[in-house]
C-alpha cells in the first residue's frame, strides 16, 4: 500500500522482502518499513504498559532509534488480538465486549492457532490456550462447545460470520495500528505526505478484505493497486 501511495504521486518505489524490516531500516538498507504500533513498541520498549491507540503511538515515537521517524498511524485500521465467542456465549454474558471475559476468567477455555496473543486481559490472567493447527479446526471447536473462546485478530480474514468478535472499548488489549517508519531526512516532504495519506483512507474492513485476497493467492501488489483505485488519494484529504 505504501509503495502504491508513493507511486501514485510519481515516486519510484518497490517492495523489498526482509526478515527484519526494522533492522534493515536502522541499517540504511531500506528507507520505509511499515509495521504495527504495538508490535513495534513491544520490540523497542518491552516494559511499556501503553495500550490505547494514541498512547501506544506516542510511546513508540519516543522509543524509535535515532534517525528513524514515524508517519501517521491508521486511526481506523487495526489488526490486534481479539477474542471470538459463540453467539450463545455473548447472549449468556449479556455483553459483546472483552471486558465480560473477566467475569468467567478462571473457567474460560480458549483456543489459539499461534502464540501472538496476550496472556492477560485486564486483570484476567487466562489459562494456557488449547493449540489448533488452523483456524477452521479452532472455530469448529468453538461451534461444538469444546472451547469457550478463540483468539483471532480484528483484521483476520477467516472468522466465520456466526462467531462474535468481542469489542475492546476500554483498551484491555494493546493497540496494533498500521504505521510507516522511514529514515529521517531521506524522504521529501511530498513523499512523507504520500505515506501519511494511507492513514486517512484505510480501515479495518478493507485491511481484512485485502488479507483475504492475498490468502486466496492474489498478488499483494495487485491487491494494493486495486484498493488504491477504489480509494484514490488526495480526495478529501
Amino acid at each position: 500500500m505504501y509503495v502504491a501511495a508513493l507511486r501514485f504521486y510519481g515516486n519510484p518505489a518497490h517492495v523489498q522482502s526482509s526478515d527484519d524490516p526494522l533492522g534493515g531500516l536502522d541499517a540504511g538498507e531500506i528507507r520505509v518499513a511499515p509495521g504495527f504500533t504495538g508490535r513495534l513498541l513491544a520490540r523497542l520498549a518491552p516494559e511499556s504498559a501503553a495500550r490505547s491507540d494514541e498512547q501506544v503511538y506516542r510511546t513508540l515515537l519516543s522509543a524509535l532509534p535515532e534517525g528513524i521517524a514515524a508517519g501517521d498511524y491508521t486511526t481506523s485500521a487495526e489488526d490486534k488480538p481479539a477474542l471470538a465467542v459463540a453467539e450463545r456465549t455473548a447472549e449468556d454474558w449479556g455483553d459483546r465486549d472483552i471486558a465480560a471475559v473477566a467475569r468467567d476468567c478462571p473457567e474460560l477455555t480458549v483456543g489459539a492457532t499461534e502464540d501472538r496473543h496476550p496472556a492477560r486481559v485486564g486483570t484476567c490472567e487466562l489459562a494456557a490456550p488449547r493449540e489448533f493447527g488452523d483456524a477452521d479446526a479452532m472455530f469448529d471447536a468453538l461451534r461444538g462447545g469444546q472451547i469457550d473462546a478463540a483468539w483471532t485478530s480484528t483484521a483476520a480474514p477467516d472468522v466465520p460470520s456466526e462467531a462474535v468478535v468481542l469489542s475492546d472499548k476500554t483498551s484491555l488489549i494493546r493497540a496494533e495500528n498500521l504505521v510507516p517508519l522511514y529514515r529521517r531526512n531521506e524522504l521529501s516532504e511530498s513523499q512523507v505526505l504520500a505515506l501519511n495519506e494511507i492513514a486517512g483512507v484505510l480501515d479495518t474492513g478493507s485491511l481484512a478484505d485485502m488479507r483475504r485476497q492475498v490468502a486466496e493467492g492474489t498478488d499483494p501488489g495487485l491487491v494494493a493497486g486495486r484498493w488504491l483505485e477504489q480509494h484514490p488519494l488526495g480526495v478529501g484529504n
